[in-house]
């Protein structure tokens, strides 16, 4: 983030109350935001990855707040650190990304944004779910490296202008993802990351998958008219 953009982003960690939990976010709203875009972690992440928190900064840059959201407790994460199988609960990380867009709405300092989602990994499949149960709430959709097939029958439901961003040498993932792109009624793009692996870790990956996402925020999120 540039020095600039540092000084007029206003940063806070949050709580967001999810039934009887709460989760643990961190919320950042430049001045003047144009939208404001949710992400949804993969596999064993958090709202700490520095490869999100990356994208994240890339985003302020371009005008636009974030949330990233731990959409599992630490109480919870240590179970999954054993058993693995909560990260792949995508219905019910689904219904914390749906319960978080609420809160994110009743929010003065957020009430009014356009909304996207951010989902690497698994979280791609919880964030195309919630999609489909949002609707025109949700103005559009960022997956990168994503298991949109965990997303299921709710793809067919997904109307959200959705950007689907792969690494070139992720070869199954390109397949899986090309093949949800075929199922979504919704505007869609496929961008495949010559050389890229799952991670994008290769020299200059990590900055294309900002700015295209940055650039897909952009063009489809705006203040909702009230």
């Amino acid at each position: 983030m540039s020095d600039t953009t540092q000084r007029t982003t206003q940063e806070h960690a949050i709580q967001v109350p999810v039934g009887a939990i709460k989760l643990d976010g961190d919320l950042a709203i430049p001045a003047r935001a144009k939208g404001i875009v949710l992400f949804a972690h993969g596999s064993g992440s958090s709202r700490l990855s520095p490869r999100n928190r990356y994208v994240a900064n890339v985003l302020h840059e371009g005008g636009l707040a974030t949330l990233l959201i731990d959409l599992l407790t630490p109480e919870e994460e240590a179970i999954d650190l054993e058993t693995t199988h909560l990260r792949f609960d995508v219905d019910m990380l689904a219904q914390r990304v749906i319960q978080t867009t609420d809160w994110l709405e009743a929010q003065p300092q957020t009430r009014g944004l356009g909304i996207g989602y951010f989902g690497a990994s698994t979280g791609a499949g919880a964030a195309l779910i919630a999609a489909a149960e949002r609707g025109e709430k949700v103005k559009a959709v960022v997956s990168r490296g994503g298991r949109p097939d965990l997303a299921k029958l709710a793809l067919n439901s997904v109307r959200s202008p959705t950007l689907f961003i792969v690494g070139g040498s992720d070869t199954l993932v390109i397949q899986l993802n090309r093949a949800a792109e075929a199922q979504i009624p919704g505007p869609t793009r496929l961008e495949i990351i010559r050389g890229a692996t799952h991670l994008f870790e290769e020299p200059g990956a990590l900055e294309e998958v900002a700015r295209l996402a940055r650039d897909w925020f952009a063009s489809h999120l705006a203040p909702v008219v009230r």
